[in-house]
C-alpha cells in the first residue's frame, strides 16, 4: 500500500509539470487510476510470469499491477520522452525491481512471449490487436479496459477475434467494462 500511496503522491506532483491524467480524475485518484488498474488482476492468473502494459503512459495500470503483484515482469512500453522519464522514475522510486521501461514505439519492440497483455487508452480494439498479437501465445491472458466502448468495439473487429474475448464489468464504473481474452495465436492479424 505505500507504494501505491508514494505513486499518488508523486503522480499529483508530475502533473503538474506534465499532463500526465486529467485534473478532475486526480481528485478520485484512487478510484480512477489505482483500483480502475488493480481490478484487471483479477483476470490475470497468479502463475502468470509476464506481463505488456501497452501505451503505458502515466503508468497506469502497470505500475499499480506492478506495485500490487511483485514476483510479475511487468513491461512498460511507452513512445513518449517525458513519460518515458516518469516511467523510468517511478520505477526507481517505487522499487520495482521486476518492472522495466520500455522506451519505444511498439512496432519496434521484438516479438516476444508474454503471459499478459494490457492497455488502457491506446487503440481501438483492432489496431490494438494488430500491433501486438505477435506478443501472444494460446496462453496469453488480455485483460484491456475500454470503458463504455467495449461491448461496441468487440463487435467491431472479425468474428474469430469476437470469439476469443468476453466482456467483464468494471467494478469502478458501471457503465464501463473490461475485454477479457485468451487463446489470441501469436501473430495471427485481425483481419
Amino acid at each position: 500500500m505505500q507504494k501505491l500511496e508514494l505513486l499518488v503522491e508523486k503522480l499529483g506532483e508530475e502533473n503538474a509539470i506534465q499532463n500526465l491524467v486529467s485534473a478532475n480524475s486526480l481528485k478520485q485518484v484512487w478510484v480512477r487510476h489505482i483500483a480502475d488498474s488493480a481490478q484487471l488482476l483479477d483476470h490475470v492468473p497468479r502463475e502468470t510470469p509476464s506481463l505488456f502494459d501497452l501505451g503505458s503512459g502515466a503508468g497506469f495500470p502497470g505500475l499499480v499491477i506492478a506495485a500490487m503483484r511483485p514476483g510479475l515482469r511487468v513491461t512498460l512500453v511507452e513512445s513518449r520522452k517525458r513519460r518515458i522519464d516518469w516511467l523510468e522514475r517511478m520505477v526507481s522510486e517505487l522499487h520495482l525491481d521486476t518492472c522495466v521501461v520500455e522506451g519505444r514505439r511498439l512496432e519496434a519492440v521484438e516479438g516476444q512471449r508474454v503471459g499478459a497483455i494490457t492497455a488502457r487508452a491506446f487503440a481501438p480494439l483492432e489496431k490494438l490487436l494488430s500491433l501486438s498479437a505477435r506478443f501472444s501465445t494460446k496462453d496469453t491472458t488480455w485483460a484491456l479496459p475500454k470503458g463504455r466502448s467495449a461491448a461496441q468495439e468487440l463487435r467491431g473487429v472479425s468474428r474469430k477475434w469476437q470469439r476469443l474475448f468476453h466482456v467483464e464489468q468494471s467494478i469502478t464504473d458501471p457503465e464501463a467494462a473490461i475485454l477479457v481474452g485468451r487463446g489470441v495465436p501469436k501473430g495471427k492479424g485481425a483481419a
